[in-house]
Order: structure tokens, then sequence, then C-alpha cells
């Protein structure tokens, strides 16, 4: 895999306003939905089952963490901690590179044999993120 670090080129999407705009609409909306007092999402596997799904846990792990109760979402959600805190990273990365109209990072090259060991071990975060969960259900 190569990582370039380059201007865009004419007509190129912009990636980091793009998912920069998309995160904040989705944190305004995600607030704004609380701040109504509107009904907490159900989960449809674990009201059938009575066993966590895979992303179980995951609206207490994003109150938690926007809260700064960085240990209490990592126990409901390892996966959506990781994410939150990779989204947190990437949204302050692309506020920089858009307020200093910097150089961006792009992957210039990926092999098929990165492609599909990426691709693995996002399957592997899943279903050990779910062990997780599962050893972890009467939490929930």
């Amino acid at each position: 895999m190569e990582l370039a670090r380059r201007h865009l080129a004419t007509n190129e999407l912009d990636h980091e306003l793009i998912w920069l705009s998309v995160s904040l609409a989705s944190l305004g909306l995600a607030v704004a939905w609380l701040a109504l007092g509107l009904p907490w999402p159900r989960c449809l596997f674990h009201d059938l089952t009575g066993l966590p799904c895979v992303t179980c846990g995951m609206t207490r792990a994003t109150v938690g963490f926007f809260h700064g109760h960085f240990l209490t979402a990592l126990r409901w959600n390892p996966l959506i901690f990781g994410a939150l805190c990779s989204l947190s990273i990437f949204d302050i990365y692309a506020f920089v590179v858009l307020i200093l109209r910097a150089p961006r990072l792009r992957i210039a090259h990926i092999t098929a044999g990165e492609g599909n060991l990426f691709r693995g071990a996002i399957l592997a975060l899943f279903a050990l993120n779910w062990i997780y969960l599962l050893a972890h259900w009467r939490s929930y």
C-alpha cells in the first residue's frame, strides 16, 4: 500500500469536506433527537433472542463517549469506541487540512492481497466484538 500526500486535483472529490460534513450533521441530528426526548432505538435482534447483536450498546457507548466517559463507552461496545476515536481523529485531520488548504492523504496504490487482508481484518474485528458482547450479555 502506498500513501501519497498531495493537493486535490481538478474535479476530484473532496473526501475531507464530505465526510466531515456528514459527521457533523450526524452529530447534530443525534443531539437534536436526544434533546427532543425521542425514543431510543430498539434492537430487533436483541428483542427476539435476548442476546446482543454485533452493535448492541452502540447508543450507550456513543453517549458515554461524548460525555467523556471513555472507559464506560469502551465497556459498552469496544468496536464503536474504536470507531468513534478514529472518527474524532479523522474529523480533526479534515478540519485542519480544510482550514490550511494543506495536501491531503490518499491511498495511491493497494494490491488485491492488501485489500483482502483489510476486509478480513474488518470481519475479524466485528467477530471479536460480538464475542465480547456475548460474553457480557447480562449487561444488556
